[in-house]
Parts: C-alpha cells; sequence; structure tokens
C-alpha cells in the first residue's frame, strides 16, 4: 500500500536529487533544494504549534516556495485551504472561518479590513520566508497526516454568494493515481511523455494546476512559471511543452497564430479545462497549433473522470477509466447512446462538503457522485456530454450558478423579475446574459446591474448583457423557459414614458 500522501512528492523530490524540477524567476530549483524546503517549512509550522487537523490557509503566489508550502502543510496533517484571487470580503471571511493560521509570502500578510469578524484578526499569520529561514535537518520529514482527516478543502466558484468547500481526504489523496506511473490510465500515459515543461500560472490553490504540476514531477519534467500568462509570448519565451488552458484562451491563441504566427514547435500539449470545446473549434486548434489539445472532463468534487486525446474524435472525452453510469430520472442505468445524468466514483473523490449535511446528501449518493451533466456513452465506450442538469454559466472554467445572480438582480429597485443565462464569450468562454422585466416606470441600466452584483458575488458573475422583456417565455410545466429566453424568445417591452433603457443585448464592453 501506498505511504500515505504527501509521501509519494517526498520520494519524488529525493529521487530527482540534482536534477532541475522547477523554474521561477530566473532561478532553477532542484528537486534536493525543492526538499529542503519543505523540511525547513514543516518544521517552521510546527513550531507554531500547527498540528494535524488544524485549519492552515494558503495566500501565497506561484514559485518553488510556495509549492513547499503546499507540501509541508500537508505534511503536518494540516487542512489545507486555498485563498484565490478575485475573492470578496465576505467570500474570503467564509474560507478562514475555520482556519487557525495562514501563512503568506505577501509583505502586507493578510490585510485587515474594518468589520472584519473577530476569527480573521486573532489567526496567526506567518510570514513564509520566515519560515523558510528554519534550520534544515537533513532528515524526510515526519509524515503525521492521519487517513481519515481532511487534508484539503477545494473550493467552488463561490456563486452562490458564498464558496462550496469539497472536503479531500489524505485517504483519497494518497489514493490517486497522480503519482504512480503504473497506474496511469492510457490517457495520462501519452499525456505525460509531453510535459517536459509544464507552464505554471495563477495559484498553486487550484486543484488543476497543482494536480497537473504533481504530474509534471512524476513525469520527470519541470515546471516553469509565468505569471500573469501571456500566450504565446511565455510559451516561447519559457520554452514551455505544455500548459493548462481555457476555451477562451485557447480560442485567442488560435486566432493569434492565424495573423502572427510564432514559434510554438515546442508546444506538445494543451490540456483544455473548464467549458466543453465545440467539435468545430477544436478541429482548428488541431489544423493551427497541431496535435496538441487534451480535452479533460471532471469537477470538484470527483477530479478527473476522463480524458480525450488529440487522436480523439472531436466532442469525444474518451474512454473513462473510472466507474461511470449513465442515468435516467428514476435512478436506473441506461444503455449505450441514451443520454441521462453521469453518476461517477473516482480513487480520488470528495467526502462531501465542509459542513453542508443537505448539500452532501444530495450529490454523494451510496458512494457515487451526482455530476449533475448529461450526456451518454457510445458502444466503444467513449463519453460524450451534451448538457447540464444545472443552470450554470462557466466563466474562465468556474462555474457559477444562475440563481445566486437572479435574486441579486431582483433586489434592484428597477427591476421586476430577472433570469440569467449562458452567453457565448470570446474573452471568457461563456458569461453571464440578463434577462430582466422591469419595474413599472422604470428601465435598469446594465452599469448599475453589474456593480449591484459584482459587489455581492464578484465580477464574475456580473451580467456582461441585458435584454429587457415584458415576459419570461414558460415551459409546458409552467417554469421559466431559458432556452427560449436565449433564442430570442422574450419580447422587449415598450420604453416607460420619459425612462430610456438600454437596447435588447447591450453588451458592457461597447458601453
Amino acid at each position: 500500500m501506498a505511504e500515505q500522501f504527501p509521501g509519494g512528492v517526498l520520494d519524488l523530490l529525493d529521487a530527482a536529487g540534482d536534477r532541475p524540477v522547477f523554474e521561477h524567476a530566473g532561478r532553477t530549483v532542484s528537486g534536493a533544494e525543492l526538499l529542503g524546503a519543505v523540511r525547513r517549512v514543516t518544521r517552521g509550522l510546527r513550531r507554531h504549534g500547527v498540528r494535524p487537523g488544524d485549519g492552515v490557509a494558503l495566500l501565497l503566489g506561484v514559485s518553488p516556495d510556495a509549492f513547499a508550502a503546499v507540501i509541508a502543510a500537508h505534511v503536518a496533517g494540516a487542512r489545507v485551504v486555498g485563498l484565490r484571487p478575485g475573492l470578496t470580503a465576505a467570500q474570503q471571511d467564509q474560507l478562514l472561518a475555520d482556519v487557525a493560521f495562514v501563512v503568506t509570502d505577501r509583505p502586507d500578510g493578510l490585510p485587515e479590513r474594518a468589520g472584519a469578524p473577530p476569527p480573521a484578526r486573532a489567526r496567526s499569520v506567518l510570514a513564509l520566508g520566515e519560515l523558510l529561514a528554519c534550520a534544515d535537518d537533513g532528515a524526510r520529514p515526519v509524515i503525521t497526516a492521519r487517513p481519515g482527516d481532511v487534508a484539503r478543502l477545494i473550493h467552488t466558484s463561490g456563486s452562490t454568494g458564498l464558496p462550496k468547500a469539497c472536503a479531500q481526504t489524505y485517504a483519497a489523496m494518497t489514493a490517486a493515481w497522480t503519482l504512480r506511473p503504473g497506474d496511469w490510465p492510457p490517457a495520462i500515459r501519452e499525456l505525460a511523455t509531453r510535459l517536459d515543461r509544464f507552464l505554471v500560472f495563477g495559484s498553486l490553490a487550484s486543484q488543476v494546476m497543482m494536480e497537473y504540476g504533481l504530474l509534471t514531477l512524476a513525469a520527470g519534467g519541470v515546471l516553469v512559471t509565468a505569471d500573469p500568462p501571456a500566450f504565446p509570448e511565455a510559451l516561447v519565451r519559457l520554452r514551455a511543452s505544455a500548459s493548462v488552458i481555457t476555451v477562451a484562451r485557447l480560442t485567442k491563441l488560435v486566432a493569434s497564430q492565424r495573423e502572427s504566427p510564432v514559434d510554438l514547435g515546442g508546444l506538445r500539449a494543451l490540456m483544455l479545462s473548464g467549458s466543453p470545446l465545440a467539435p468545430g473549434r477544436l478541429r482548428e486548434a488541431a489544423e493551427v497549433l497541431g496535435p496538441v489539445v487534451f480535452h479533460g472532463y471532471g469537477q470538484t468534487e470527483t477530479g478527473t473522470i476522463s480524458m480525450a486525446t488529440p487522436a480523439d474524435e472531436p466532442g469525444s472525452l474518451g474512454v473513462p477509466p473510472v466507474d461511470l453510469e449513465v442515468r435516467d430520472p428514476a435512478g436506473r442505468p441506461l444503455p449505450p447512446g441514451a443520454d441521462g445524468e453521469l453518476f461517477v466514483r473516482t480513487p480520488a473523490q470528495s467526502a462531501g462538503y465542509w459542513r453542508e449535511p443537505g448539500l452532501t446528501a444530495e450529490v454523494f449518493t451510496d458512494g457515487w457522485v451526482r455530476t449533475r451533466d448529461l450526456g451518454h456513452l457510445d458502444a466503444e465506450g467513449r463519453l460524450w456530454l451534451t448538457g447540464r442538469v444545472r443552470d450554470v454559466v462557466i466563466v474562465n472554467a468556474n462555474v457559477h450558478y444562475a440563481g445566486p445572480i437572479e435574486r441579486v438582480l431582483a433586489t434592484h429597485p428597477a427591476v421586476a423579475e430577472a433570469y440569467v443565462a449562458a452567453v457565448p464569450d470570446e474573452d471568457t468562454g461563456e458569461a453571464v446574459h440578463a434577462f430582466v422585466v422591469p419595474a413599472a416606470g422604470r428601465a435598469p441600466g446594465l452599469g448599475e446591474l453589474r456593480e449591484l452584483v459584482t459587489a455581492h458575488l464578484g465580477a464574475a458573475c456580473a451580467p456582461a448583457r441585458l435584454t429587457l422583456i415584458d415576459q419570461v417565455p414558460l415551459t409546458p410545466a409552467g417554469k421559466p423557459d431559458k432556452r427560449r429566453l436565449a433564442e430570442g424568445g422574450g419580447r422587449a417591452p415598450a420604453p416607460p414614458a420619459g425612462v430610456a433603457r438600454p437596447a435588447a443585448g447591450t453588451d458592457f464592453r461597447a458601453l
């Protein structure tokens, strides 16, 4: 049986020795040096009283030192919480509610806010630089993580107003195949051969970024950093062979290569994350960039579910290497070719939502996870997605629920009813399209609605387009028919007397 996580990471770094494993800001770090950083940070955390089960939040950039801090927190058995950029004040407070320690590489530490709740002021804030200054005894760190403890809370996008946290145990992280080449599914084995230089950006709090980073180390590759990542410049400058990419960024990269091509001969893999990619777009990417796109499908709750290689038919997500059932609304398994909701079981899936027993019972059922996605398996076992059970908009690969956005919009005094649907967006993949029935005698402006939603839910949830309608079309069951809305089925009202209103379909970038 594999050693408790993160023992496999320590083994990889130890085996790497003097081989470079990380390049950051002109600095090259070997496996031995990175392992030494893990030892020092672990020692520092324990000196400050971090024990198994303690909540430790990481407010860090993307660097080898930040990577060492993540692994050290797991060696100490902490419940690790990553703080990603772009959180509202309320969302940050939610993530820090059960945290006793914050580790940061920011000079100002954790900024104080007027009116912040007492726990935010009372927790210990530890500077990463001070932890790294601890002496290195050269001994392998003793892993004190316990299998049943929560290893990390992986937060969803927070579109319900406050982020939901998927709780992944140390046992689940140990069961993951990422660090064990002998257990890699065929698509991952092929991908691993292309991870010579994996471009890391954004945040190591990202589940996707961290998993591909660990996979790169297991494949003998090097992590290289660029933040923010300007594509294709960063790919060329850092000689990156692989990177994670969203649909919107892939579309821009393809357009850029058509207009002003640069030498991307060293690029061998782009791991598509987030929104599904239309088959036509995938064919275009292959024509311009070559056979480099690996189309992954997974969820925060489950980790990777399936992956299509460049050789797979466009639109397919490959053959899932995990347990997957397609079920009808009554929960009965469906035969190949029939569409239904996807239920999956993965080795590293979350145990549930942190302190959300009701939601956990709804999504985690008898060892299976309800994906709330629709799809089918073909006769060869390949997975095809066909829709979403959930009413969501995916912005920059993050899922945002329509209901909370609609409720915030409805609080505006000029809004009688509000409905939200996804609209394609060249910059973010999808964006929020708000359909609003104005209150009598009034008409809201897009700018003020964007400000309202941004203040409550963050900028990603703010509507990019606004259409005023006089009534919402209904399904035969009497529910709002958002498909008809998106197809123009809502009738636009005449503007109230003396009141100017935005034209239907107004785009905020044009204002």
